[in-house]
């Protein structure tokens, strides 16, 4: 029988390849239920037009119990956005990743809030303590007890 994760990763995954993900995400690669990738850029004007970054989507036998470790791809020529809520080590500090995580939440409705994230932002700017954090992030951004206070950006 297969776990509650597999099963819901699985219906997940059937339905992005059946119906498509929203403009501007695309699903890269999901060889297995433990990590998948996708793209993602903003649609109209932003500060991010004409910019693609890639996600990575790290699942665990919880989900959807428990969030996924959602952060955005570093290496390989890969960057992450300058935003204040997103580390040079591509950690995103999102409540919904957090403290405010809900097993109704699916893989694409975290892209769109990502990508909303990023489409109402004002400034390109890192997050104050950017350097202290990724001097000792652990690899896992769900081991980082986020302080959440600020949504405006």
């Amino acid at each position: 029988m297969a776990s509650i994760s597999a099963r819901r990763l699985g219906k997940e995954l059937t339905e992005i390849r059946n119906e498509g993900c929203p403009v501007g995400i695309t699903l890269v690669k999901a060889d297995d239920f433990e990590t998948w990738w996708f793209t993602i850029e903003v649609m109209g004007e932003s500060l991010y037009k004409d910019e693609k970054y890639t996600l990575q989507f790290r699942f665990d036998s919880s989900y959807p119990i428990s969030s996924p470790a959602v952060q955005f791809v570093v290496v390989d020529g890969h960057t992450s956005p300058i935003h204040p809520h997103v580390y040079s080590n591509g950690h995103i500090c999102a409540s919904i990743l957090g403290n405010e995580w809900s097993p109704v939440l699916s893989v694409v409705a975290v892209c769109v809030t990502i990508q909303s994230m990023l489409a109402s932002c004002k400034k390109k700017e890192r997050p104050i303590d950017n350097d202290r954090y990724v001097r000792n992030a652990p690899d896992n951004p769900k081991k980082t007890r986020f302080h959440y206070d600020d949504d405006t950006v």
